[in-house]
């Protein structure tokens, strides 16, 4: 299996802001259209992968292996999986936030589909 590197958000400020949130235990979860797997040429995360979280300059940041991987629509998303998020502390505060990054990414959509990843931290690189 190949690692590959991503960058968390989109943004510096919340890149910096969801790495931290990694290295303190309270994301354990992510998300990202499906539109970017299968139009937009990222890798869909693969159960067991490790991957290279850099940070917003490109610099290695966190090394993170994938535990699950399922595909939703983000009114299907669960409270669970919301808190895994780390970002909010509820499903509503994750759905509010999530709507506005998707509306400056691409679009939204309450029936889009969602890859929603799973991880566990490796360790920190930086």
């Amino acid at each position: 299996m190949t690692t590959t590197t991503f960058t968390f958000g989109d943004g510096p400020d919340l890149c910096a802001r969801l790495l931290e949130l990694v290295r303190q235990g309270h994301k354990t979860a992510t998300c990202g259209a499906l539109s970017d797997y299968t139009h937009g040429g990222e890798t869909m995360p693969q159960v067991g992968r490790q991957d290279i979280a850099l940070n917003w300059d490109g610099t290695p940041a966190l090394l993170i292996e994938t535990t699950e991987v399922t595909t939703r629509r983000f009114c299907d998303v669960d409270e669970s999986f919301a808190l895994a998020e780390g970002e909010n502390d509820s499903l509503d505060g994750w759905a509010a936030d999530h709507r506005a990054y998707f509306e400056r990414n691409g679009g939204w959509q309450p029936d889009m589909l969602l890859v929603c990843e799973r991880f566990r931290l490796i360790k920190v690189l930086t």
